[in-house]
């Protein structure tokens, strides 16, 4: 995976491209904290899907967009009942862990990295390229959600 971003002082974009391990490719690009849009790059008659992708990628980085060189760690924690909560709360961090991959992945703010309960409290660890706009998705995508009883989110690096 290939992640591209424009920090201006109005806007901040983002562009990235995986490969789908079928002979396509997908490109994603937006604002940062947005869903944006895709599409799906195929075999053309005399280019391969990484001749298109390549040119694409120039053009990206001629226009000022290039890899971000630093992340903020954002924790979500959860406290459980008991040092290691129970399986339930494994369970519940599992899918949480899914959740949060999914909406910082389709909003080009970054990806979960994982989790880890103990000591009363659980944790889902995620890198992100902006704090505070994926601070703010995450707090709205949880609302009315069986995650929504977090207990806070946080810089890691912060603290």
């Amino acid at each position: 995976m290939l992640k591209l971003y424009k920090f201006t002082e109005d806007k901040k974009k983002y562009w990235e491209t995986w490969d789908n391990g079928d002979g396509t490719h997908t490109v994603h690009w937006g604002i940062l904290g947005q869903t944006g849009q895709s599409k799906t790059v195929k075999k053309k008659l005399f280019k391969k899907p990484q001749e298109i992708i390549q040119a694409e990628v120039n053009s990206m980085v001629e226009s000022g967009y290039l890899p971000v060189k630093d992340e903020f760690t954002l924790i979500v924690e959860f406290s459980v009942d008991g040092s290691l909560g129970n399986d339930a709360d494994i369970e519940k961090r599992h899918r949480l862990e899914g959740r949060l991959n999914h909406i910082l992945g389709w909003t080009g703010l970054g990806h979960c990295d994982g989790g880890s309960i103990g000591s009363g409290i659980m944790e889902a660890c995620n890198f992100v390229v902006d704090y505070d706009i994926a601070k703010k998705v995450i707090e709205d995508d949880l609302k009315g959600t069986e995650f929504e009883n977090y207990t806070r989110i946080y810089d890691e690096n912060a603290e």
